[in-house]
């Protein structure tokens, strides 16, 4: 709420409108990419329901911040991933900068960077944390490939 001028009358219609529900949060976004065609999906807080929440499809999302070390040297590891599953219909590779975007699911916590999550497409509100393993490609594939409801390509050797 930032009424200009602010009174019982404002506050209440305020309130009111909240009760119905009529309220729309407002919600830390940076602008939506023009171009998101690349391996890795860039998503900002106007597009995390739309992509990252979409029931069609898996998503592995990491959520990283510009100036954080490990998110810097994650992230040619993590645009080689990107490039593996590029031609997989089902499965999405996303990043969002979530020092300048609202994350706008609670199942979703951020309390360090980088935090990856895999959003299965039929269990949005249940994702999975990648924890304990190196942030390599061999390991995020493995991990990618233990949770995707569906690959069309066949699991690899390891």
């Amino acid at each position: 709420m930032e009424p200009e001028e602010f009174d019982s009358d404002v506050l209440r219609q305020f309130v009111l409108a909240f009760k119905k529900g009529k309220l729309k949060p407002i919600v830390k976004s940076q602008p939506v990419p023009k171009n998101n065609k690349g391996p890795v999906k860039v998503v900002v807080g106007k597009t995390f329901d739309t992509i990252v929440m979409d029931p069609k499809n898996d998503v592995l999302i990491e959520f990283y911040a510009p100036w954080c070390g490990h998110c810097k040297k994650l992230e040619p590891i993590y645009n080689e991933l990107g490039k593996k599953y590029k031609n997989e219909k089902n499965l999405i590779i996303a990043k969002m900068d979530a020092t300048a975007n609202d994350v706008t699911n609670d199942h979703y916590k951020v309390e360090g960077f980088p935090t990856i999550y895999f959003a299965p497409k039929d269990k949005k509100n249940n994702p999975i944390k990648f924890e304990g393993g190196d942030r390599d490609l061999e390991h995020l594939s493995k991990f990618i490939e233990e949770h995707a409801t569906k690959l069309s390509r066949t699991k690899e050797e390891l």
